[in-house]
């Protein structure tokens, strides 16, 4: 399928089809468009993207403590979409095709890209054919010395890019949702866990069985699919299939929890190599909470404790002889209550220093709580004495 043009008004288009290196700085917002543009620089007509989670649990897919992903769709910014746009790349050999352009995106997609049939392949097959062959960008007149079925690469690698950086798992666990035989939640505070933290509303979906299995989170996009950049935005089409009440949320039974970003406790604490020797860090990182000389979870985005989730993403700037902290909830400071907050209502970040291994606040490392916590608890973090003595490190990322 040839590139495309989109003519909404007079103004010629300003990118030629070299691809997204050829793309303009200032290219419009997909779906906010009113001149016409070159779609190897702007997606259309499907610029309204969604990327899809799945919560599989019978049989049950992915590691324990994550969601998987489901896939990357195009929509016409309306609700409407295309779907297998050219036959003549429906490609057939996915596995194939990643293990020679990103191995390390195939590696990944063996563990968060499932198919419940355990046929990934397939799955990975339909994905591309049905909306990554929509995708205007990804279209082989858009490359310069265009090679063979690079087009999917980039697609598999930019809906694998992002899938990363909406922990599912982990954000609904800060909120106390967390998956249960038992518990029930309501689609308002499901909701709302994901809206912090996304910034934006995402359509949540249940099977019939009122389970909850599917997340649906919506971007427009600046530039190219495969480079540009990706912007949240307000779901379109298709509201939420969930009811109000008595939402199950199901563990997994029989999967095995992700070694990447699970929180074991009580075991040796092992520090990224990229950690440095002391003084202001910088970066992003997790901060590792060690009791009695061992790892028990993590510092999660609101500054508290948790022992069984997901570690939150830490960025550290440095700040005169140290740094501050901001995680998804906001910068992060010592309260008047001596209790470590990270929020949007913090104004003045707290600067704390590194000694080569643990977090220090005004020269100590010490910093304590008043009992360790288990299961969806979460602990607050002191540095006024307490029961529990606690110490935070870096693992950079």
């Amino acid at each position: 399928m040839a590139a495309r043009y989109l003519f909404l008004g007079v103004a010629a288009a300003r990118c030629a089809t070299a691809g997204s290196a050829a793309c303009s700085a200032d290219a419009p917002l997909s779906c906010h468009n009113t001149t016409s543009y070159d779609t190897c620089c702007l997606n259309a007509p499907g610029g309204h993207l969604l990327l899809t989670q799945f919560w599989d649990t019978n049989p049950a897919t992915g590691p324990s403590d994550s969601w998987t992903v489901h896939g990357l769709w195009p929509d016409n910014c309306d609700g409407t979409y295309e779907s297998n746009c050219d036959a003549s790349r429906a490609y057939t050999n996915i596995t194939q095709i990643l293990q020679a352009g990103a191995p390390s995106t195939l590696q990944y997609m063996q563990t968060y890209w499932k198919d419940y049939h355990g046929n990934d392949e397939s799955f990975w097959e339909h994905e591309w054919s049905k909306h990554g062959t929509c995708i205007s960008t990804l279209e082989p007149s858009c490359y310069t010395n265009y090679q063979a079925t690079q087009e999917a690469v980039d697609f598999f690698n930019r809906a694998v890019s992002l899938f990363k950086t909406l922990p599912s798992y982990s954000w609904l666990s800060a909120a106390g949702i967390v998956p249960s035989s038992t518990t029930t939640y309501t689609l308002s505070a499901i909701q709302s866990a994901l809206t912090a933290q996304f910034g934006y509303a995402v359509t949540v979906n249940c099977n019939s069985n009122k389970e909850l299995d599917e997340l649906w989170y919506h971007y427009n996009v600046q530039g190219s699919v495969q480079s540009g950049t990706f912007q949240p935005t307000t779901p379109v089409g298709s509201g939420s299939t969930c009811p109000s009440t008595g939402i199950k949320y199901l563990p997994k039974p029989g999967s095995v929890t992700s070694a990447s970003t699970t929180l074991t406790p009580a075991t040796t604490l092992t520090t990224a190599t990229s950690t440095p020797t002391g003084g202001a860090l910088s970066g992003k990182g997790y901060l590792n909470v060690v009791t009695s000389g061992s790892q028990k979870g993590c510092i999660i985005g609101a500054g508290t404790w948790y022992t069984t989730g997901t570690c939150a993403t830490f960025t550290a700037t440095p700040s005169g002889s140290g740094f501050t902290l901001t995680s998804s909830k906001g910068k992060c400071a010592i309260s008047s209550s001596n209790a470590l907050t990270c929020s949007s209502s913090v104004t003045a970040a707290t600067v704390f220093t590194y000694d080569g291994t643990n977090l220090n606040y005004s020269g100590s490392s010490s910093f304590y709580a008043t009992s360790v916590p288990t299961g969806s608890t979460q602990a607050t973090v002191y540095t006024a004495s307490n029961t529990v003595s606690l110490k935070i490190t870096w693992q950079a990322i």
